[in-house]
């Protein structure tokens, strides 16, 4: 569904990705992983069109989107969840999920309440003003608010930064499902929650693809974990 292909990004004067290469099959999760400050934010922000300087190559069912605007790209079909969830927090939830939607048709208000189905904590939410949301709501409104339009693709950056054990786990879960409909994306650094989640990994180190393979070969190599992620 997405090929990523020697991709190099330079913000500014930095030459931060020094040749990604990546595939996203359709109906898989593919974890991208790699030690802070590796490129991983920098890989999906760059599928999304926020950076001018780009070169190589972004394939979405086939056909390059490099070098296109965010908002085409949304319309192509991709989500994004970004790393701080990017709410707005003076809007309610419902509002927050309205100024989300392309369109207010039948199809995407039975999105919706889908959603809502899967995080009820919004549902109680649903009036509050997103400032006033916890950690796991503000997450739980971002994933829903990607996903209330017709959304092939979805990218996620770090769902699991600075949510409490608890959210961490209801967050998984409502992944579990959005899995069976949505091909998914992600970058984690909660290797537990990459390992139960994912079917394949990237590995990023110095801004390159230095590793790939199925979750399971990662869960079994300990040298191949301590090596570029520091963990047993």
């Amino acid at each position: 569904m997405l090929k990523i292909k020697d991709l190099h990004t330079h913000i500014e004067q930095f030459h931060i990705l020094q040749g990604v290469n990546l595939e996203v099959p359709e109906g898989s999760v593919t974890v991208v992983l790699g030690r802070n400050g590796a490129g991983k934010t920098t890989t999906i922000r760059s599928v999304m069109g926020f950076y001018p300087n780009v070169k190589g190559d972004i394939l979405f069912q086939d056909q390059s989107i490099l070098q296109q605007p965010p908002y085409t790209i949304a319309k192509h079909g991709i989500g994004y969840v970004p790393e701080d969830q990017d709410i707005f927090a003076g809007l309610t939830v419902e509002e927050n999920m309205r100024v989300a939607m392309r369109k207010e048709d039948d199809k995407t208000r039975e999105r919706q309440e889908w959603l809502l189905d899967l995080f009820p904590d919004l549902k109680l939410a649903w009036k509050r003003k997103g400032g006033h949301l916890s950690g796991g709501q503000k997450q739980m409104l971002s994933i829903a608010r990607a996903l209330v339009n017709d959304t092939p693709l979805l990218l996620v950056d770090e769902p699991s930064k600075g949510l409490a054990p608890i959210m961490v786990e209801k967050v998984m879960e409502a992944m579990n499902v959005i899995r069976e409909t949505t091909t998914i994306l992600l970058v984690e650094q909660n290797f537990i929650m990459a390992s139960q989640l994912g079917d394949y990994f990237y590995m990023i180190d110095d801004g390159q693809t230095v590793f790939e393979g199925e979750m399971k070969l990662l869960q079994e190599d300990e040298g191949l974990r301590k090596k570029y992620l520091g963990i047993a």
